[in-house]
């Protein structure tokens, strides 16, 4: 009850989009796999911003 009104973080939306960005790559990979890569290079852009957020 007390998480309601709590803020997610920069890290917390970094994760959910990189999250969400790998479920996108796996769906793609069945249809279209270029695109299904381009998901992928995307998600580890956001990977590198966890890493360095996660090492402050």
């Amino acid at each position: 009850m007390f998480g309601l009104f709590k803020k997610t973080s920069e890290l917390e939306k970094l994760q959910k989009q990189y999250e969400k960005l790998l479920a996108e790559s796996h769906k793609l990979s069945t249809t279209n796999r270029s695109a299904s890569d381009k998901k992928v290079a995307e998600a580890q852009l956001i990977l590198e911003q966890i890493e360095i957020l996660s090492s402050k």
